[in-house]
């Protein structure tokens, strides 16, 4: 019987399902996991209701089935009180749970998603030490991401790569979103080139993260988590930025709060 992690975000939700609380890709000891994510829909209910019913649909499964269920993400509350979940638990719980099931060396946790950005730290247990967040400005977000991409006339997932053809980087000086597009639409008037608006756009984003890394500090090995972290450019400027690798976690990185999600729905139902 599987245990399930709903995480409804501002952007996206996931859903993940899997058979006990060790990592999924240890797949010679029966290890399985089955995920879904959708763009979410007005209602964070309708969002888990949709990606979790469209990930049993597909494995002929049904709620019933479900042994114990954790959300997470911003309907977290209403998820569990429509009792599609027995427990919501937050971000920073599931992203750190996540990211250390997967790989028990991390111990700096950056986790960007629609609306805000995360930092966490965590102890050689995966407990929790220090975290920060930015939620009261968009620049150090994926929505600043996504306003960018269109306003140079290309999608959200095709800025990283844009930004790694360039030759060279438009620095952006607004630290506001709303003034970055403009300076955005103005160097596309005076003809700069998409790939190194694209560059500075990405280089922009590093720097708002790191300036929330400095504040919690950061310790050595790292790992990003949430839908930013598919973003090549971003991750790369924020590797130079901390000389180091990013560890990997060999899942995609949008699904790791619903996976912890999951990895402490089996932690409770084995106590329940």
């Amino acid at each position: 019987m599987p245990f399930a992690g709903i995480d409804v975000g501002s952007l996206t939700a996931q859903a993940v399902l899997i058979q006990d609380g060790r990592t999924p890709l240890l797949k010679t000891i029966g290890v399985s996991l089955l995920s879904r994510s959708i763009r979410v829909k007005p209602n964070p209910l309708d969002s888990a209701r949709a990606v979790m019913g469209e990930l049993l649909q597909e494995n002929r499964l049904s709620w019933d089935d479900i042994t114990y269920c954790v959300s997470t993400g911003y309907g977290r509350e209403s998820v569990q009180g429509e009792g599609l979940a027995q427990q919501n638990m937050s971000e920073i719980s599931c992203h750190g749970v996540g990211a250390f099931s997967l790989a028990p060396r991390v111990r700096t946790v950056i986790d960007i998603g629609g609306q805000d950005a995360k930092v966490i730290r965590l102890d050689e247990k995966g407990d929790l030490v220090n975290f920060v967040m930015n939620d009261k400005c968009a620049a150090g977000t994926g929505r600043f991401l996504e306003v960018m991409s269109r306003t140079l006339g290309i999608s959200f997932e095709d800025l990283g790569p844009l930004a790694h053809s360039g030759h060279g980087r438009v620095e952006l000086s607004s630290r506001c979103s709303i003034f970055a597009e403009t300076e955005v639409l103005h160097y596309l008037q005076r003809g700069s080139e998409r790939a190194d608006l694209a560059a500075g756009i990405c280089r922009s984003m590093a720097d708002r993260v790191m300036a929330l890394v400095r504040r919690v500090g950061v310790e050595k090995e790292v790992m990003m988590t949430g839908g930013v972290a598919k973003n090549v450019a971003v991750r790369s400027e924020l590797e130079r930025m901390l000389n180091a690798r990013m560890l990997s976690a060999n899942m995609d990185p949008q699904l790791i709060g619903a996976y912890g999600a999951a990895v402490l729905a089996q932690r409770a139902g084995a106590r329940s």
